[in-house]
């Protein structure tokens, strides 16, 4: 059986390794993109490209042709072709290559979609369980927390006690890119975190994590994805999953209170335009509303 050769691997562990001690990009970010670049090296092997100067447009397009054909969304072609794209940039800054062969690839315009949303009634719905054991109550907490202060599941996954300020009414979150940002805390929230650190230190725990599995290490995010999911079934509702929670929070918050910019820095966006679709979410309710009271909207039995 021949061994592959894998020529651009070791130069995409240099490229990886840049990104983390250089540019200090976070953990799950570059996992993200040596996923990505290790699906071009396979596929370069597989076509016998054995040389960066036979890497061409042509084999560019093939890659994502490729991608199409194994189902891969618009979405997240996108970001591979984002991942190609910087990894072929450093090369050229390092000088390996002249020209990057992705410089006049387009990525595919993806279908604009709405984040999924839980009404404030159905968060209610979500939250109406009273914890029986040691696991329902760090569920509470975690869900609790999700929706109080709009976290992503791997903020809330690496939150640790010590990030916690001022009598848990604060809490230090470390989001994209290593930025760090202070989130309140809703009163619901520090209740539920409350209780459940007290059954908490009843473990043999082995760091700082504020949510930690029976075994006392700390929780993964697709524990929690399942955990979550698992209880909107049992409460009567279709599945949710922990990024729903945080769209919750940033609709509700939008709906209450109008002001975008102090949504943004909530929810750790470092772009404002990343932080209007939930504009577009809140134009739909008021849409619901309008058509459904103003006399000159409702339309005419047939």
């Amino acid at each position: 059986m021949n061994e592959k050769k894998y020529f651009l691997a070791p130069l995409v562990a240099d490229y990886i390794d840049f990104l983390i001690n250089i540019k200090g990009l976070s953990k799950n970010t570059t996992n993200s993109y040596h996923r990505d670049l290790n699906k071009l090296v396979k596929f370069l092997d597989a076509k016998n490209v054995d040389d960066i100067e036979n890497f061409t447009e042509e084999v560019c397009s093939g890659w994502i042709a490729d991608l199409f054909q194994k189902n891969i969304g618009p979405r997240s072609i996108q970001r591979h072709i984002s991942s190609a794209k910087g990894f072929f940039n450093y090369l050229r800054k390092i000088e390996l290559i002249k020209h990057s062969p992705f410089e006049l690839i387009s990525s595919p315009k993806a279908p604009n979609y709405l984040p999924s949303t839980l009404s404030p009634e159905e968060v209610v719905q979500l939250l109406n369980f009273k914890p029986k054991n040691v696991q329902e109550k760090r569920d509470l907490a975690v869900i609790e927390l999700i929706y109080a202060s709009g976290l992503r599941v791997s903020e809330a996954v690496n939150a640790n006690l010590g990030d916690f300020e001022d009598n848990k009414k604060f809490l230090r979150v470390i989001g994209k890119g290593s930025k760090t940002r202070l989130v309140p805390v809703g009163r619901f929230a520090q209740v539920a975190i409350t209780e459940w650190v007290l059954e908490r230190n009843k473990l043999q725990t082995i760091d700082d994590a504020l949510f930690v599995n029976l075994r006392g290490r700390r929780i993964s995010a697709r524990s929690i994805q399942e955990r979550i999911k698992n209880i909107a079934l049992i409460q009567g509702l279709p599945p949710v999953n922990p990024h729903m929670l945080r769209h919750s929070f940033a609709t509700h918050l939008l709906e209450s209170s109008g002001d975008l910019r102090s949504i943004q820095e909530l929810l750790g966006h470092s772009s404002l335009s990343t932080t209007q679709i939930y504009t577009r979410l809140d134009y739909q309710h008021l849409i619901k509303v309008y058509e459904k009271s103003h006399p000159r909207a409702q339309k005419e039995n047939v």
